[in-house]
């Protein structure tokens, strides 16, 4: 069994070494561990600073593409590797490397798909009380989303089979974390928790430059989820709501039609006809975006199998 530790970075020369120092070269379970690092555009010395630390694989993107599309990348360039197991983890050492095999651990005993570490967020103390609380209530929705019990939705330090690595296809620029749970979940995998701990941060958040610009990139990116994921959900619901809002228009207006005092009332029959209408459009929406996503779902399908096909090769 082969493990890649794959490392998604950008200008971390100052905090890789420490990252992949903690790393392990031996887990039981596991014939192989490689360490891949991704260097996403930087202008500095990453690369350089991961080769000198010993990753066995280190690739450079031409220019600076986002924490989303590093991911992805490396996920690509570990499955070409052959890896039967692939853990991501973060270039500033937020996570203890040591909680690895816990990680693994559910992987390995074949009851999950993917496992996400979950942080101790009621007890962190750099994670002020306001970031507490997104925290939750993010998890929460995703929770709802995805169909999964996963605590700490935002925790980038995840494992994957071959398997299921194979499947994801990250779309968002912004970050995976959010849209890899909703698309494992979706597919059905397996997926697990695992309590992790944190080291001390040494960088502020890239992600999180304010709360109301994380909670609306959060937002947006949860609102295209379910556009993408659960299309028949999202519209028929809209749909409904305003169709029965018409309805209810429509309703009133009839009513002080039948009381002979519906002549000053036109506004809220023409009001009630464009609201149903487009219920009754955003009904029709909903079909064909239930038959794009059964299309999609597809196309997902033969990836995987060209995916497998190419690695065998």
């Amino acid at each position: 069994m082969k493990l890649v530790i794959q490392i998604p970075a950008y200008n971390e020369e100052g905090n890789l070494a420490a990252a992949l120092t903690a790393l392990p070269r031996e887990i039981e379970g596991c014939d192989q561990v490689e360490w891949l690092v991704v260097d996403d555009g930087s202008t500095d010395g990453t690369a350089e600073v991961a080769r000198a630390a010993g990753a066995d694989h280190v690739i450079k993107l031409p220019q600076h593409s986002g924490l989303a599309a590093a991911f992805s990348a490396g996920i690509e360039a570990a499955l070409a590797q052959g890896a039967d197991f692939i853990v991501n983890t973060d270039a500033d050492n937020q996570y203890v490397a040591d909680d690895i095999p816990a990680l693994l651990a559910p992987l390995l005993n074949q009851r999950a798909d993917v496992v996400v570490g979950a942080r101790p967020i009621e007890t962190i103390s750099s994670f002020p009380a306001s970031k507490k609380r997104l925290q939750r209530w993010g998890s929460a929705v995703v929770r709802i989303i995805s169909g999964t019990r996963v605590k700490d939705a935002t925790s980038g330090f995840r494992a994957f089979t071959r398997s299921a690595a194979s499947r994801l296809n990250v779309f968002n620029r912004h970050t995976y974390t959010l849209e890899t749970l909703v698309q494992a979940g979706q597919a059905g995998f397996a997926i697990s928790s695992v309590p992790i701990r944190v080291n001390p941060p040494v960088r502020p958040s890239r992600l999180v430059s304010t709360n109301s610009g994380y909670v609306l990139r959060s937002a947006l990116t949860l609102i295209r989820m379910f556009i993408i994921y659960r299309p028949m959900f999202f519209f028929a619901t809209l749909g409904a709501g305003v169709f029965t809002g018409g309805f209810l228009i429509g309703l009133r207006f009839l009513i002080y039609y039948l009381e002979g005092d519906g002549s000053g009332k036109i506004q809220s029959l023409i009001l009630a006809a464009l609201l149903m209408g487009s219920g009754l459009t955003l009904a029709v929406v909903a079909v064909i975006a239930d038959l794009i996503s059964i299309n999609r779902r597809l196309i997902e399908d033969v990836q995987r199998r060209m995916r497998q096909r190419d690695s065998q090769s």
